[in-house]
């Protein structure tokens, strides 16, 4: 069944040998010379496979890969049944800041490895059912950085996605996942980023 249609994959919803999977399958470009655009399908879809598989080894829940098709550019993995961060924070009941500082801890864990998520919202990060572990979904745009750049765009992607969806506990939100942030990666470090990312956030202003 198909599950959701995005910009570079297509997502199905199926059994797999009895399990609930999650199938990627990243679909051709017809802008792209066919034998460029097969390759790098295959390139990414290892990559992607490579980088949802490091980080579950560093403690952060991930789907779990179960397959990987290289030929037909397709990740089988594991679905994640839960509620999603984005409707979790319209939830009252929430506490809002218990939650952020969780999520500034997971990305302080992936930066402090040197892994940038590359697309941090609200809307890939599930809170599962049965363990309520907070899930980080959609490696797609993932990278190995060491860059202060590359971690203040990732931490400007998730204030911009607060920004944009849950406005009115913005600052409340925001400050919790820099706690949670800072206490992985340390205060020196976690100050360095955020200078950053108020420059990043200067840019956009201007431009």
């Amino acid at each position: 069944m198909l599950y959701k249609k995005g910009a570079e994959a297509y997502l199905f919803k199926e059994e797999w040998y009895g399990k609930l999977v999650l199938k990627k399958v990243r679909i051709p470009k017809s802008y792209r010379h066919p034998s460029l655009d097969r390759s790098l399908r295959a390139a990414r879809t290892i990559h992607e496979a490579k980088i949802l598989t490091e980080t579950r080894k560093l403690g952060i829940a991930t789907p779990i890969v179960f397959f990987i098709d290289i030929p037909n550019t397709t990740i089988i993995m594991e679905f994640i049944e839960g509620i999603r961060v984005k409707e979790l924070l319209n939830n009252s009941n929430i506490n809002h800041t218990e939650l952020c500082k969780k999520i500034g801890r997971i990305i302080g864990v992936l930066h402090n490895n040197n892994i940038i998520h590359g697309d941090l919202t609200t809307s890939n990060m599930i809170l599962e059912h049965e363990s309520r572990k907070i899930y980080l979904i959609d490696f797609g745009l993932a990278e190995y950085s060491t860059t202060i750049e590359s971690r203040g765009v990732d931490l400007h992607l998730i204030h911009r996605a607060l920004q944009s969806t849950h406005f009115k506990i913005l600052e409340d939100c925001f400050n919790a996942i820099k706690d949670g942030y800072a206490e992985i990666i340390g205060r020196q470090k976690a100050n360095e980023v955020f200078q950053r990312l108020h420059e990043i956030e200067k840019r956009g202003r201007y431009h």
